[in-house]
């Protein structure tokens, strides 16, 4: 049976009705939060006066800012006030179920704060992303053209034995099957024509002296 449903002629409670503010200090929990009930803050300010010390400590040792730690404490005590019913004394004491709160409240502070700086930095990696997909894409278009530029300025058998080879994906005596070919002009066209390729690549400032164009 929680407090807000005791009788309002139960033991002791119309002793308590007029107690003194200096009285109060001599209650038990249990009858303070029944005063809190019957709207009397100074019953509040006692409850306060004795637990608020382990509450902050508690809110401060998982949020870790002073700030945050007395806006949970704050929270949970006005919580109190507004609903005193929700502790039962038989389920435990006062304190314990103060830092009960405190805890799920600084838990669910620490959590919701996680949860935006982990959205925060998804959306800045995407938005990092998209620059660099965009920064990639144009890259490789241009990358593409010069290609397209410098296989155009080849000679025909140096042209389609690296269309072959770095293009088609065969191995030289796949392309010298396929041209009817020696093996070994094969190879000496597709470097000639690489050297060329590369040539053209490094005027252009795209490639260096590394990569699919250097020679074989």
């Amino acid at each position: 049976m929680t407090l807000r449903n005791c009788h309002p002629l139960g033991p002791g409670l119309r002793t308590l009705f007029m107690m003194e503010r200096e009285d109060l200090r001599a209650a038990s929990d249990a009858n303070l939060v029944v005063a809190i009930g019957r709207f009397r803050p100074e019953a509040l300010e006692e409850v306060y006066r004795r637990h608020a010390g382990p509450a902050f400590g508690l809110a401060l040792r998982i949020l870790g800012d002073r700030a945050l730690a007395e806006e949970i404490v704050q929270e949970v005590f006005l919580r109190l006030w507004n609903e005193p019913e929700r502790f039962d004394p038989a389920r435990g004491a006062l304190r314990s179920f103060l830092l009960a709160q405190v805890h799920g409240r600084s838990v669910d502070l620490v959590r919701a704060e996680s949860a935006r700086r982990l959205r925060e930095e998804r959306e800045a990696r995407r938005a990092v992303r998209v620059d660099h997909d965009l920064e990639r894409e144009v890259w490789e278009l241009t990358l593409h053209e010069h290609v397209r530029d410098a296989l155009g300025a080849l000679t025909d058998g140096e042209r389609a034995a690296i269309e072959l080879a770095y293009f088609g994906g065969h191995s030289y005596r796949e392309v010298a099957e396929v041209l009817g070919q020696p093996e070994g002009t094969v190879k000496s066209r597709i470097r000639t024509g690489l050297g060329r390729m590369r040539d053209a690549l490094k005027d252009a400032g795209l490639v260096g002296g590394e990569g699919p164009w250097r020679e074989h």
